[in-house]
């Protein structure tokens, strides 16, 4: 029995282990960029020594890639909670509305994985990564996409154009964020009301385009409260 209890959180701290070195790995490629993080960076901040990353993951590309894998494995979770907090007896265009503007609102508060995304598409070896693959965050957006459409033959509407809105809302706001400081001069030091701002561009965008009625739009006292907070763990 105490040797089994021994196993267990030997196990446990090794995964205890892995998650801090990936969570501080994710943070120097969004500081640094991929490129310019090396193993040893990682450990040097991690405080683990670099034969320990390379016995739990051999090299920099497969910690990058078990930190995409475990994003990608929280945002399936998320939408998922977007979902289920749609408001009872929403219309197709309401679910489709309410699904992007949060979508966005917790991209532009938790800014993390725009910037690996970001970074990530300007490495050759890692471009093809996002492209490749099929997750359900896709077929979820897509079936939100044909109920709209199917209702609307008259306005169909590309959720790709949708997504690459999106993308650039997201990115704008993390990679050139004084000027958008410097867009908005009234509240230039107030960085929470400027990603107000932000999102609500792409909000009024989406519920004009959507039909939305003025008594369901989103009106929010700051992007965060739009968030849903789920645990996020990047070992897969």
């Amino acid at each position: 029995m105490t040797e089994r209890k021994a196993g267990r959180r030997s196990a446990e701290d090794a995964e205890k282990t892995k998650c801090e070195i990936l969570t501080i790995a994710a943070q120097l490629f969004c500081e640094r960029g991929y490129e310019r993080v090396s193993l040893r960076n990682i450990s040097e901040k991690a405080g683990v020594s670099h034969s320990l990353i390379r016995h739990h993951f051999g090299s920099k590309e497969k910690i990058w890639l078990s930190i995409s894998d475990g994003l990608h494995d929280y945002f399936e979770k998320y939408l998922q909670v977007i979902m289920e907090h749609f408001p009872k007896q929403s219309t197709p265009s309401e679910k489709l509305y309410f699904f992007t503007v949060r979508v966005l609102a917790h991209m532009l508060v938790k800014k993390q994985p725009i910037q690996l995304l970001a970074d990530g598409v300007r490495q050759d070896e890692l471009t093809d990564y996002f492209m490749d693959r099929n997750y359900q965050v896709q077929d979820t957006i897509a079936t939100l996409a044909n109920e709209y459409n199917q209702q609307h033959p008259e306005c169909q509407i590309n959720i790709w154009e949708v997504k690459w809105l999106m993308i650039m809302f997201a990115h704008g706001a993390s990679s050139l964020e004084p000027f958008m400081h410097q867009t908005w001069e009234d509240i230039k030091g107030d960085h929470e009301q400027c990603l107000l701002r932000q999102w609500n561009m792409f909000n009024q965008m989406m519920a004009a385009r959507l039909l939305i009625p003025q008594s369901k739009i989103l009106a929010p006292q700051n992007v965060s409260d739009l968030v849903y907070e789920i645990p996020c763990n990047l070992v897969s």
